[in-house]
């Protein structure tokens, strides 16, 4: 049972108590409780293995105070099922055997079901869901953010092979879009049946994009999902990583909530969100390096501008990183709650 609705609150645009906060990547490496659990598995198995799955998404609620928790897993996990191979390095990140590159690699592709192919992620919520009084986000990667990732097979500088491919083979481009499109869609459906109660959709190499590329690339495929999804109920969050050239697009892809990183002001990004959306973010994660008094003055700026969005929710405009002093999460944490809204 619910104790604190803030989050959701500020997600459909009413009056909370104080700004929400969550963190994202708030389940991770800077936590030592979630170091000595690391420790004994590699990261694929932590993502499948729903009892620590559990466990380390519920860390940050009860050693933060943060206002909602998000399910610990990896925007990848669907490819596996899709047929894509996929191991992660400490070192290279994400690496995805046989990147597809032509039309025959595409039409391989699965549409998952989620309840046999990922039935981990749907344990590890409902495990959430008898422990939890905050509410619980879900997650999934933007169609063309995990593209990238498929095409290029891992992380990349410039995306050249998936530009290629956009420009020079938009056919073969489209039919993988569109697999991903209907196995993201079945995802966050099945997580926010399992009892998610909002999804974020991650877009963290959008910002690569070009306004017109954007609009012809990316967007239409987002806004199907969130079209698709709409009707469950769920609260929607759409996130676009260095958005300041697309943000004005990015929110007619139709979520409740628009994500926004910390390379535009607040107060720019939320004029341009408007009173029909609410806001999330946008601190900069090297803010959490200074001191204490810094780090309240900025989330102070920062909720003050907001103000001209429908709703605030804060967050980083990144995910935390691994070196970051707790105590340091713990003084933002304390610092936005006591902010007066309104």
């Amino acid at each position: 049972m619910l104790t604190n609705d803030t989050f959701l609150k500020a997600c459909n645009r009413e009056p909370a108590a104080h700004t929400p906060i969550w963190i994202m990547r708030q389940a991770g490496r800077y936590l030592p409780e979630y170091r000595k659990i690391r420790a004994k598995v590699d990261f694929l198995t932590l993502c499948k293995t729903p009892e620590l799955a559990a466990e380390v998404t519920l860390q940050p609620v009860d050693i933060l105070g943060v206002d909602a928790a998000i399910l610990f897993s990896d925007i990848l996990i669907p490819v596996e099922a899709m047929g894509v191979g996929l191991e992660f390095h400490e070192e290279k990140g994400p690496v995805l055997a046989n990147p597809v590159r032509d039309m025959e690699s595409a039409e391989r592709l699965r549409v998952i079901n989620p309840a046999e192919d990922v039935p981990f992620v749907l344990e590890t919520i409902k495990i959430l869901r008898r422990h939890l009084k905050v509410p619980l986000i879900g997650f999934a990667g933007a169609p063309f953010t995990v593209a990238t990732y498929i095409i290029e097979g891992g992380s990349s500088k410039n995306f050249l092979n998936t530009k290629r491919m956009m420009y020079r083979h938009p056919d073969v481009f489209k039919k993988l879009m569109d697999r991903i499109t209907a196995t993201t869609t079945a995802y966050l459906k099945a997580q926010i049946e399992a009892g998610a109660q909002a999804v974020q959709l991650f877009d963290s190499w959008a910002g690569v994009l070009s306004p017109s590329d954007y609009v012809k690339y990316a967007l239409p495929h987002v806004k199907k999902i969130f079209r698709r999804i709409k009707p469950l109920g769920a609260p929607t969050i759409y996130f676009v990583n260095n958005c300041a050239g697309i943000l004005a697009r990015a929110k007619r892809a139709g979520a409740d909530v628009v994500g926004v990183d910390w390379r535009l002001d607040m107060n720019k990004a939320a004029k341009t969100v408007g009173k029909s959306f609410a806001i999330q973010g946008n601190l900069d994660p090297c803010v959490l390096f200074s001191t204490p008094g810094h780090i309240r003055d900025s989330a102070i700026d920062i909720v003050k501008k907001a103000e001209a969005a429908g709703g605030h929710i804060f967050n980083l405009g990144h995910g935390i990183l691994p070196e970051t002093p707790v105590d340091n999460v713990r003084a933002l944490v304390d610092a936005v709650h006591e902010i007066k809204i309104g």
